[in-house]
């Protein structure tokens, strides 16, 4: 059983940056692809980036390509979510996911284990 906690959340200025934590419990991530997904005020979850397990592969959505990198420790324990040049648009909470095949897909339905989130608020 993977348990993941987020933490890293905030109220930011837009145009600056925050950095995401997911620190996984229980066990490693070895061997689990994870993604960031969010969800706004009143939308549906979001894909954001995703890794593989071996920290070779990214994905991202293209509203985050140059402004947002996924990145994974070498202890394969904790993923991070950098987030640059935020703006109103990113307000929401982010969440981290773990697939158990080690891939990297923007497929909500194919992650096994799913933290609680935490919360960005970019103001002008």
């Amino acid at each position: 059983q993977v348990q993941l906690v987020e933490s890293g959340g905030g109220l930011v200025q837009a145009g600056g940056s925050l950095r995401l934590s997911c620190a996984a419990s229980g066990r490693p991530f070895i061997g689990y692809g994870v993604a960031w997904f969010r969800q706004r005020p009143g939308l549906e979850r979001e894909f954001v980036a995703a890794i593989d397990w071996r920290g070779n592969v990214t994905m991202y959505a293209d509203f985050v390509k140059g402004r947002f990198s996924i990145s994974r420790s070498s202890s394969q324990d904790t993923v991070f979510l950098q987030m640059n040049s935020l703006n109103g648009l990113d307000t929401a909470v982010y969440l981290c996911a773990a697939d158990s095949s080690g891939s990297t897909t923007p497929d909500a339905d194919r992650y096994d284990y799913w933290g609680q989130g935490t919360e960005v608020a970019v103001y002008s």
